[in-house]
């Protein structure tokens, strides 16, 4: 079988972020505390210990951005587990583990809480349906790339592309400058694909690719033809995805190189009908979209001191 390899087999996708992405994370808690910190006021700066508790199976994803959290609100972080492994329950299902102690000012950890907690829960349950969903496409003999889509948090993007990464799934294109599209919508307004591609072309140059979003067989050699990089099978059935892919691969064999992404609709439980190997995307926000939270607590450390005060109150 082939190997496919993901971000996390080459490098660290912390080393892909963008240097405004600690400014955003600022933003985020200022969302979260926009004036006084009244809870904070009644715990203080007392030096706390808190144990984040991995309580759900899944993926563990954003990994930067939950440090960043605390280091903005005067903490450290030390992770038990590294990014994209798997967070599993103990006893049975019926426990859970240790994923990271965070350190600092009881107010600081509080401050950090509610935003670290919310922004890992999503970012690992997007990378745990990535790497399920790929997983399943190599055991049916997938050999392309599984992409997600440009449908989004608005705000929330960075990381839920981070997310798909760390789970191993391409992220396809960013944002609307990173590739041209021609979805439907374009080429109407256009009046065919051809134009629409000779004008893509003419202002994306060498360094875009353009893709054409076709509705049948007959539209995707209009694209190819024009030249475009990628045609995309939209809402196609899954026998109509490997005809159509047989038959282009072999119309255009020695004469155009293009790639075939298969879209619209697609998901864990209807995909295995859509793998041919003929096709080199297989793109679904599905991944991304929807995605169950994998679920994390974090829990201050009691100190010897305050158990003893209890305990004497009880007493």
């Amino acid at each position: 079988m082939t190997t496919i390899q993901t971000p996390l087999d080459l490098g660290s996708p912390e080393h892909l972020l963008p240097p405004s992405w600690k400014a955003t994370i600022t933003s985020w808690l200022a969302e979260d505390t926009p004036s006084f910190d009244y809870a904070g006021f009644v715990v203080g700066d007392t030096p706390s210990t808190a144990t984040l508790w991995g309580k759900s199976p899944g993926v563990l994803a954003g990994v930067p951005f939950f440090t960043e959290i605390f280091q903005q609100c005067n903490c450290a972080v030390e992770w038990h587990a590294p990014e994209g492994s798997e967070v599993m329950q103990q006893d049975g299902g019926a426990g859970k583990t240790k994923v990271a102690t965070v350190t600092g000012p009881a107010r600081g950890l509080l401050l950090g809480e509610r935003v670290g907690l919310n922004l890992l829960a999503r970012c690992s349950g997007i990378a745990t349906v990535s790497r399920k969903m790929v997983t399943g496409l190599r055991k049916e003999g997938y050999t392309g790339i599984l992409a997600g889509t440009r449908k989004t948090t608005p705000g929330f993007r960075l990381v839920e592309k981070y997310g798909m990464l760390v789970g191993g799934a391409d992220q396809h294109r960013m944002d609307l400058s990173s590739m041209i599209m021609l979805k439907d919508n374009h080429v109407w307004s256009r009046g065919s694909i051809a134009d629409a591609v000779k004008a893509a072309k003419g202002v994306g140059g060498f360094a875009l690719k353009v893709e054409v979003e076709v509705q049948s067989e007959e539209e995707a050699d209009e694209a190819i033809e024009a030249g475009a990089d990628v045609v995309m099978l939209d809402n196609f059935t899954g026998d109509g995805v490997k005809i159509a892919a047989q038959s282009l691969r072999q119309k255009w064999q020695g004469k155009k190189d293009f790639l075939i992404e298969v879209s619209g609709g697609l998901r864990e439980d209807n995909i295995a009908a859509y793998v041919c190997n003929d096709i080199d995307i297989i793109s679904t926000s599905s991944i991304h979209q929807g995605t169950p939270h994998v679920d994390f607590s974090l829990k201050i450390e009691q100190s010897q001191e305050k158990k003893e005060q209890g305990q004497g109150k009880e007493a």
